[in-house]
């Protein structure tokens, strides 16, 4: 699931965090794809020229986080890819954060080698809004992204505590082994610095980011912003749209407003999305 916030303290997150020290286990799971993604026989069209790579975020799989957009951007004609990453004893986007980006290169390889298409749109909840950031920072990349789109992404860490949800707390494998991606994404860890060292965009790519006032796990909300020039930046606070949309950090991917937003990002020929767009208010 994404990063949620049951109650644990900040020391025992940081000491789990901590003893993952070792490559994520590889367990032996099934992979379901999210209804519309993953249809690799799908040819771009001239319309939709980009296909989209949907990432997770912490402790998300592929199904779970992206059940409705998913579908919704199908439905609008676009191909639509998605993956599962960072599994660490059988919970995924638990693993070091760079590591996992490790893991989204050769996806988007794969997208483009079978769509035929030149870049790809991505799309991101959480960490996964925040890891393809390293991919074409650190990893060569950024020649092969048209776009990311973060929904709620920890760009700049959180100052709240990474907690797992119970039925992973109550894994004995897992609570021994920790997650490195919760002690990456918090403010001023050492991922974080680096992550951040070279700016927070890259030339190429265009970046919108999507945020909730109501965001209680990437806090402060406007820490997930980036900075950069409006013709490659765009960054929405979703209530500056829809003020009565109460959608917080763990439902937004699954916003109708939101869907709206990414959808009309994607449709654009060139840059961010329009900070003027207005979506349908539900």
């Amino acid at each position: 699931m994404s990063l949620l916030t049951r109650t644990l303290s900040l020391a025992a997150s940081a000491v789990l965090a901590s003893s993952l020290a070792v490559a994520p286990a590889q367990a032996a799971v099934v992979e379901i794809s999210p209804p519309g993604a993953n249809d690799w026989s799908c040819t771009p069209t001239a319309e939709h020229p980009y296909p989209v790579v949907l990432v997770p975020g912490t402790f998300e799989s592929m199904v779970k986080n992206w059940s409705t957009l998913s579908p919704y951007l199908k439905s609008q004609g676009y191909c639509v890819f998605a993956l599962n990453y960072g599994e660490t004893n059988g919970v995924y986007a638990t693993a070091p954060v760079a590591d996992s980006a490790q893991e989204l290169a050769p996806f988007v390889d794969a997208v483009l080698a079978a769509t035929g298409a030149r870049k790809v749109n991505l799309v991101g909840h959480s960490q996964g809004g925040m890891m393809p950031r390293y991919y074409m920072g650190f990893l060569g990349g950024a020649k092969k992204v048209n776009q990311l789109i973060g929904i709620a992404p920890s760009n700049h860490g959180t100052e709240g505590v990474i907690i797992p949800p119970p039925e992973v707390l109550e894994d004995p494998d897992f609570t021994a082994l920790g997650c490195a991606a919760c002690a990456d994404q918090q403010a001023g860890s050492p991922f974080m610095q680096k992550l951040n060292s070279i700016g927070d965009t890259v030339a190429g790519p265009s970046y919108t980011v999507i945020s909730t006032v109501y965001d209680e796990v990437v806090i402060p909300y406007n820490s997930q912003f980036l900075a950069g020039p409006a013709r490659q930046v765009t960054n929405i606070t979703i209530q500056d749209k829809c003020p009565l949309d109460v959608f917080e950090h763990d439902q937004t991917p699954n916003d109708p407003v939101v869907h709206q937003i990414v959808a009309h990002a994607l449709g654009r020929s060139s840059g961010p999305a329009d900070p003027a767009y207005q979506p349908r208010c539900v």
